[in-house]
This record gives C-alpha cells, structure tokens and sequence, in this order.
C-alpha cells in the first residue's frame, strides 16, 4: 500500500478532523507536525490557493483542505464507511457538511473581532447553533451521533466546533452552548468526546487557549 503522511499543525482544528478519519478507517499514517506560521515551500507548493494546512500525501498523490481529504479517504478507502450507503442520505450527510463550511467561518469573526462585528458575529453563530440543534440530528432515540449510532462524515465535519467554542467562550466570556438551548447538540459533544479514537486524538486545551488567546491578541492590536 502507498505510504500516507499527514503534514498538518497541532493548533489547527481542521488537522484533527483528518486525524479522527484516519484513524477511525484504521489506516496507518505518519503525521508531520508543521510550523503553524509555515508558508514555505511546501504548503505554497501543495495548497496555493488557501495556504493552510491539512495537506495528505498518499504516494504520489497530493490532497488539500480537511473535508475535500475526508471525501478522498472515504472513496479510496471503503472499510467502516465514513458516508451513508443510501443516496438520499449521502446527500443529506454532505447537505451538513458544507453547512459546517459556509456557516461556521462566523465562530472565527466572533474571536477575532470586538465591538458590533463580534456582535453580529455572535448573533449569527447562534443562530448557526439553533439550526443545527433543530434540523441536523435525525430523530431515532438510538441515533447517538448525526448519521446514526456511528460517528460519520456530518460528525467530523461538526466536531471542531464544540472544542473551539470551548476555548472561545472561556477567552471572551460569553457563554453560547447553554444545556436549556442547546440538549441535542451538547448530548452529542459528550456522546463524541468519550468515543475513543476522539478521547485519544483531542486537542491539548491548555496549549489551544495560549495559542489563540496570543493570536486573538494579535490581530486586534493591528487592526
């Protein structure tokens, strides 16, 4: 089998979605921890247009951004299926991925930015919050996760949003995931946090706070 490497960064959230596939399709990989600031050659090289990492190697082949490797992962690898097998479903798990896309840039508006854009970002991260406490969970009381009793594509697209809220919230002080708003959504950060391949591939929190408290600090100060 052709090797697989994983450069990515052990403050980027989207390298862990990587890691959580991998892992849960049981694929041997070398991960290489990169500089979070690496803009050289290789990530100029393999990720041009966006410039960040995930970045997956699978031989002589090259594949950017997390959920477009996710889906690569999935159609090469087919054991413990990360997709529904039904097309209606498939196309419903991939309706929420690119819900986590679009609508979950507003998390970063709302750290990295004070006065009436936080605000408006706040609001609109709420609002984000709601829908996917109403409409993304199918409503079987077996169903643990969002594609069922497994974790899935919707699962790993969703799972950074709740450990970099965690970081947020504790960082600029409001609280969002409140238990009498959000039920489903919180029952599903415990149901995924205690899976073990997630419990064992987590981000570090203390590092995670330093780490994006100095950028928050940052950012703000040069603009």
């Amino acid at each position: 089998m052709d090797e697989v490497k994983l450069h990515g960064t052990s403050y980027n959230l989207f390298t862990y979605r990587v890691i959580w596939a991998l892992k849960l399709k049981g694929i041997p990989f070398e991960y290489i921890e990169e500089e979070h600031s690496n803009n050289g050659s290789l990530i100029m090289k393999y990720n041009p247009v966006f410039k960040r990492f995930p970045i997956l190697f699978h031989g002589e082949k090259v594949i950017s951004e997390s959920m477009v490797i996710i889906e690569y992962i999935e159609d090469t690898w087919p054991q413990n299926p990360l997709l529904p097998i039904d097309p209606l479903d498939r196309s419903m798990a991939r309706f929420w991925v690119k819900f986590a896309g679009d609508k979950g840039a507003c998390i970063g508006t709302m750290y990295y930015t004070s006065g009436e854009k936080q605000e408006k970002a706040i609001k609109e991260t709420m609002e984000m919050l709601k829908i996917i406490e109403e409409q993304a969970f199918i409503e079987d009381e077996e169903n643990i996760f969002f594609g069922g009793e497994k974790i899935g594509i919707v699962d790993l697209a969703f799972g950074i949003i709740p450990h970099w809220l965690e970081i947020i919230e504790d960082i600029i002080g409001v609280k969002l995931l409140e238990p009498n708003l959000f039920p489903n959504l919180l029952n599903w950060v415990q149901n995924f946090k205690e899976e073990q391949i997630i419990k064992e591939n987590l981000p570090n929190y203390d590092e995670m706070f330093v780490f994006l408290k100095n950028q928050r600090e940052m950012i703000l100060s040069s603009s």
